[in-house]
């Protein structure tokens, strides 16, 4: 089911600067709104008012971001939809590219971190440039507050980790939505987050393997790591507590190609968690060093090259001395390194060579 409710938001904010004497910005407002898009101003209020309530769970000391005029790639098209299932309702940003036409593309659906949105999670992450030089759509669902006080997802919950149940199910959904109004091509439709995201991008690809063709998790954790708050916050500090082992996921083997990026400095999500992501891939093919040429200096990485015992394959990157996020990416979005390596050049990178009629 799908809402545009945002056009209703925008025309309030149409009416507020026409009444303070802005006919100008009123009527950029609304051309922004016809095509679907929130006004700047109206997104900018957004990061103008710091979270309130405690961080739940995977939810770095909040910061106050106001967001430049122009942050995102605005040769295609980035608009505001709804989508909404017996679990609830959530909003999402979508991307398309300028060089969309007949021929089925990419999906890229990112799921960003506790106290951020959408737009906040495509500033940081550049992927809108990237869509446009690879010619791929991207989709951002947003975590509201009411569902989380921190606008975390709710990866921890047992209600919310698992296939057409909860919060999965609604990114599931939003995803299909896309598929639906555009032209997608089926087997090349990939899920990213960082850290909660990335937690509940580890939750969809083991739900959803008949939907996406592989995952990047950038500082999360694996499936099944938790299941109430107090088992979240033991995982998270990597520890071994006997509730969090009790309810940790079986090992099974992997169906779907994984990429996973943590910082062994990170203080917020333990490196412990990213071995238990890749857990089932045990073939080690080989071990990497590398130095990031970022302008000046970056990160050195240490990245595995694994497959699982029925050839599936995995890249484990551990970034040394990097902290909780996003590696690589741009300091116009919140919880961002950008020293690199360039975690989203290398997301894509790994989608591409990995579509889902495919086996490596």
């Amino acid at each position: 089911m799908k809402l545009n409710e945002g056009l209703m938001n925008s025309m309030h904010k149409v009416m507020a600067l026409l009444r303070n004497g802005n006919p100008a910005e009123a009527t950029e407002a609304i051309q922004r709104a016809l095509r679907g898009e929130e006004t700047a101003d109206a997104r900018a209020h957004e990061y103008e008012t710091p979270a309130t309530a405690p961080a739940s769970a995977l939810a770095p000391k909040a910061r106050t971001f106001k967001r430049p005029d122009v942050d995102v790639e605005d040769r295609g098209h980035f608009t505001t939809h709804s989508c909404a299932n017996a679990a609830g309702l959530r909003n999402y940003r979508l991307y398309v590219p300028s060089g969309y036409r007949d021929e089925p593309l990419p999906l890229v659906v990112m799921l960003h971190g506790c106290t951020q949105d959408a737009d906040d999670f495509a500033s940081g992450t550049q992927m809108n440039a990237l869509a446009e030089r690879h010619t791929c759509i991207v989709a951002y669902p947003v975590q509201p507050q009411h569902a989380n006080a921190s606008k975390c997802w709710n990866w921890f919950k047992p209600g919310d980790q698992a296939r057409d149940k909860g919060e999965p199910s609604l990114i599931a959904d939003i995803t299909r939505d896309v598929m639906t109004s555009h032209r997608v091509d089926p087997e090349r439709v990939y899920v990213a987050g960082l850290s909660a995201g990335g937690a509940m991008a580890a939750i969809m690809i083991r739900a959803y393997p008949d939907l996406y063709a592989a995952a990047g998790i950038h500082s999360g954790l694996a499936h099944g790591a938790a299941h109430d708050l107090p088992s979240a916050l033991a995982a998270m500090r990597g520890g071994k507590r006997k509730a969090a082992k009790l309810h940790r996921a079986p090992a099974q083997t992997p169906e779907r190609p994984l990429i996973v990026f943590h910082g062994d400095a990170d203080k917020t999500v333990h490196l412990a968690n990213a071995t238990e992501i890749v857990r089932g891939f045990d073939v080690e093919a080989s071990v990497q060093r590398r130095e990031s040429h970022a302008a000046g200096g970056g990160h050195a990485c240490t990245v595995r090259h694994l497959k699982s015992a029925r050839g599936v394959e995995a890249e484990s990157w551990t970034i040394h001395g990097a902290t909780h996020a996003w590696a690589g990416g741009s300091s116009r979005g919140t919880y961002t390194d950008p020293t690199g390596p360039d975690a989203s050049a290398e997301m894509m990178r790994f989608f591409l060579a990995h579509p889902r009629s495919t086996k490596a």
